[in-house]
This record gives C-alpha cells, sequence and structure tokens, in this order.
C-alpha cells in the first residue's frame, strides 16, 4: 500500500488557517514594543541593544565577528554596524580586529556592558514574564516552543559553525542575564 502525502490546499488571504499567522505577528509586534520600551525607560537600551549586547556576552571571549553578530540578532550588516556604533559611544562594547583574520572586526563586551546587560535583564526577564508566561498556559509552553522550533528549523538555518575569534567556550554569565 502507499501512502501519499496530504494534499493541501492553496492558501488565500481569508484562509482561516492565517489566523494563527496573524496572531503570532501581532503578539511579537506588541510584546516587543513592551519590552523596547521597558529597556529604555529602566536602563536606557532598546530591545535591538540588549538583545546585541547578550549575544555578545554569550559568545566565546565575549567578542563576537560583526558578520555573525547581524546573523544572531537578525540585523543587516550595515544595521549592526550602526547599533555596535552606539553601543561603542556608550563605552558598553568595543571594536576590535579579529585576532586570526586581521581582515575581520569583532565587537567585544565591556565590563561597563556587562553591567548593563546584568541590570538590563532583570527587567527584560520580568516582561517576559508578564507578558509572555503569565499569558500562554503552563501546558501549552512545550507545544508553543516545538512549534516555533519547527517553524525555525524550516526557515533554515541560524548560526552555523562558530565564527569567532579568541578562546573557546562560552563566559558564565549572571543566571539574571537571559534573551
Amino acid at each position: 500500500m502507499t501512502v501519499e502525502a496530504p494534499v493541501t490546499r492553496p492558501l488565500t488571504a481569508r484562509d482561516p488557517r492565517l489566523s494563527p499567522w496573524r496572531a503570532f505577528l501581532l503578539a511579537h509586534a506588541r510584546v516587543s514594543r513592551r519590552l523596547d520600551e521597558e529597556l529604555r525607560a529602566e536602563h536606557d537600551v532598546s530591545f535591538a541593544e540588549y538583545d546585541a549586547l547578550l549575544t555578545i556576552a554569550q559568545a566565546p571571549g565575549r567578542r563576537i565577528r560583526m558578520g555573525l553578530l547581524a546573523e544572531e540578532v537578525l540585523l543587516s550588516k550595515s544595521g549592526v554596524t550602526r547599533l555596535v556604533d552606539r553601543l561603542v559611544t556608550d563605552g558598553l562594547v568595543e571594536r576590535s580586529t579579529c585576532s586570526t583574520d586581521a581582515r575581520g572586526a569583532e565587537a567585544v563586551l565591556t565590563d561597563r556592558g556587562l553591567t548593563r546587560l546584568r541590570a538590563a535583564s532583570r527587567t527584560h526577564l520580568r516582561g517576559i514574564s508578564e507578558h509572555f508566561l503569565s499569558v500562554v498556559d503552563a501546558d501549552d509552553l512545550d507545544p508553543v516552543e516545538r512549534a516555533m522550533t519547527a517553524v525555525a528549523r524550516r526557515a533554515g538555518p541560524g548560526r552555523g559553525e562558530p565564527d569567532f575569534c579568541g578562546p573557546d567556550g562560552i563566559d558564565s554569565l549572571d543566571s539574571n542575564v537571559g534573551r
């Protein structure tokens, strides 16, 4: 007996199957906006800056190639350049030449940047708790994670082989640091 894949009807603009997609986009936009507002108000750091600081902090040696940072925080290379410029101006990040490839530039987290990240992480984690975890039933967390992980995998690879310059291994961060 031959098993055939189920036939999926073409998607149209009024298809009810779009409702979960629209709900996801709306929830993402609103929660991201709230997290950004809270981080700016309490720590003078945007959500994008927080995400970049966290990405750098979790990289080996707290340093990451600019191209990989752009991939990880979902900004264009020019967008990451502008964001890192602001972080450098604020003393939270330094630019460095890659020790293994002089053509490559890295963003390196400063002690001041790590301190700001740790302080902001409390606000960020509180926001995740208030705006996401308090709304989603505990029994729904695993299915949501499975679904979003499957969507992310189908959409394409994330970070491939690490493109870090510097010592291997992720430095230990305060347990208050999170996405």
